[in-house]
This record gives structure tokens, sequence and C-alpha cells, in this order.
């Protein structure tokens, strides 16, 4: 398979239709804003892996952002929906289920060794209906054991399905500088603050803060990937000064916003 370079005249081959344990290719497009797939689902998982430029996928349960030097993977039989912004270049792997027992069984966003980025690479050459002996069945495996080997990240929000609390969250993703308090946004959804406070832990697991955080996280990423200063995220999630952001998303990622993104575009 050639690099694609336009993701919306591909000749679509459903990858659950291809006898062989691993399908792969790879995409570029200079814009990918406004690309985006509804939901759809395969009986192969799925991992996509990004290069340059960011993807959001909605999973049941919950929203990935997937930054450069990531990728996610999506269990087979997963429902899910794909958004891209900015310049997008990657790699798409399916893989059968045959395969997959050592993969996790649920969604999950993990972080791209070299190695595993040049065994997608490689795989992304070769042709759907590739022989499966010799060299191509060892590349095979070693990709399989560097999918199984990749460290998860912390780039997930919980999405609940409470119409309610998915009302009050659909408004504060649409507006993450309203930095109204846990009060406030009982009011506007007509209930109680414990009452909030319970249906969003019960259908998250997480605090009203601690899901507010991390929805900051999950922005700064996908805004930052995207090319957006870090000046530029701090207010447009609502932070009165640049350093109380950067510390936010440090005790989140175990990093500095420069120094998260610096890494995932050097070399």
């Amino acid at each position: 398979m050639p690099i694609l370079s336009d993701l919306q005249d591909f000749e679509w081959i459903e990858p659950d239709d291809v006898p062989r344990p691993i399908v792969a290719f790879g995409a570029q497009m200079s814009d990918a804003d406004g690309f985006e797939l509804e939901p759809h689902c395969h009986k192969k998982g799925q991992m996509l892996l990004v290069q340059r430029g960011a993807l959001s996928c909605e999973v049941e349960g919950g929203l990935w952002i997937v930054p450069p030097r990531s990728a996610i993977w999506i269990p087979g039989g997963a429902l899910h929906a794909i958004r891209a912004s900015g310049a997008l270049e990657g790699y798409n792997a399916f893989v059968g289920a045959a395969m997959a027992g050592k993969l996790p069984k649920v969604c999950c966003a993990v972080s791209v060794t070299p190695l595993l980025r040049e065994l997608l690479a490689r795989a992304a050459h070769l042709p759907y209906f590739y022989e499966e002996d010799g060299a191509n069945a060892r590349l095979v495996a070693v990709l399989l054991d560097e999918l199984a080997a990749a460290q998860v990240e912390n780039l997930h929000l919980p999405m609940p399905s409470d119409p309610r609390l998915r009302k009050v969250v659909d408004e504060m993703m649409a507006s993450p500088a309203d930095r109204g308090s846990l009060k406030v946004w009982a009011q506007r959804a007509a209930m109680s603050e414990r009452s909030l406070e319970r249906l969003i832990h019960r259908e998250t697991g997480m605090s009203f803060g601690r899901w507010r955080q991390q929805l900051g996280v999950v922005l700064a990423v996908k805004w930052l990937a995207a090319g957006a200063s870090i000046q530029q995220v701090a207010g447009d999630l609502g932070y009165e000064s640049v350093p109380s952001f950067v510390t936010m998303f440090r005790k989140a990622l175990g990093t500095s916003p420069r120094r998260y993104m610096a890494e995932r575009y050097s070399g």
C-alpha cells in the first residue's frame, strides 16, 4: 500500500474482508479540518497512530485525544467516531481477533516508540494480500509484540450517557473557558449540587472538579497539536495566568506543555 495523500478520495476496502492478521496503510492530508468518520465499527481491532496533527475519537463511554507520537487502540466491535484537525499524517492498522489476544480489551491511548512507528510504516507498504510466511510473518509478530507493550497514556475523558448530565457536559465542552462552579452548573441543569456531583461520579467515576480538569487536559493536547500557543490554550480554557495552566498540565501528564509537545515533534 502506498501512502495515501487524500483520505476523502480513498477507495475503501473493508479490512474485515481481508484474510490477513494485520491490514495497514498510511495516510497524510495537508488540511484535515472537517474530516470526520461517523460512528461505525469493525470486527477487527484498530490501531490509529498519529505522526502529525491530532485525532479525537469518541467511543461508547469516552472521548480520547490522540496527539503526535501517540496512538489509539480500538477493540474489535467497539462503535466509534473519528475527527481530525490540522495537517494529518499517520498510520492505521487493523488486527484480526485471533491475533489481538494480548492487546487491551478496552479502548485506550498509548505512546509510540520509534520501533513501533517503523514497524507500522513497513506494514503499511505491504500489499493487502501479502504472503503470510517468511519475513512478513516475522514483521507481523514483532509488530504485535510492540503493540501489546505500548504504554497507556492519560488522554481519556469519560463521557456520561444520562441525558441531563450529557447536556451539561456538551455545554462545558462548547464553552471550556466558562469556569462556573458546581453550584452554577447545577442551577443551569435544574439540579441540586449534591445530585449533580453524585450523578457525574456515577457516570464517569470522577468528581466534578476532576472531570473538568481532565476536559482541560484533553482539549489542551488537541489544540497544542493543531498549532495553538500555550498562551492561547490557557486563555481558551479560562485560566487567569499561563503558570496556573502549566501547573495543571504538569500535574496531569507529568511534564510541561512545551516539553510534552517538543518530545512529540523532535526529530
